[in-house]
């Protein structure tokens, strides 16, 4: 016999970040999102799917945080060059996935376990955490655990005016 399935997908744009207060005075950080397909509910575990923000052509040292090279002993030019790259005659060659410079971002990011914390209105849901991805961007959440009946500690006091926010994305 197969198990039945009952993954949900929600789609939903990011909006900002911002902060939450417990009454006992703790701060969370919390990513605001507006859902536009499927539904969420307060103490809802989801795992988030976006495209991070793309940082354009880096180097090994900003891109992979290689240490770099020495900045004295005769070293003018080499302070932030990647090194050596290869062997010799054996292999011959460069080894695939080598960590060389190039285009950094941009590329799917999957997190798990993301609690969805409080819901501000119809659409707008307050996220733990940071989330991948710039404003505006796309986001595509997959409920892993539904709440049951959860309470969430959380009396929302947000620092930054949210009221702005649902104009902007409207």
């Amino acid at each position: 016999m197969e198990k039945e399935q009952n993954i949900q997908h929600v789609r939903a744009y990011k909006l900002e970040m911002t902060q939450l207060f417990t009454p006992e005075g703790v701060c969370i950080p919390v990513t605001a999102v507006k859902v536009v397909e499927g539904e969420l509910h307060a103490g809802d575990v989801v795992s988030v799917r976006a495209v991070s923000k793309g940082k354009g052509f880096a180097g090994a040292v900003k891109r992979y945080s290689f240490g770099g090279g020495p900045k004295t002993h005769g070293q003018s030019d080499r302070h932030r060059a990647v090194g050596s790259i290869g062997q010799g005659t054996f292999p011959g060659r460069v080894w695939k996935g080598k960590k060389m410079p190039g285009r950094m971002g941009n590329e799917n990011i999957t997190l798990k376990n993301i609690v969805v914390v409080e819901k501000l209105d119809d659409s707008i849901f307050f996220l733990k955490g940071p989330l991948p991805g710039s404003r505006t961007s796309v986001i595509n959440c997959t409920v892993t655990k539904r709440a049951e009946k959860i309470e969430v500690p959380v009396e929302a006091h947000v620092i930054e005016s949210s009221d702005q926010t649902a104009e902007q994305t409207a």
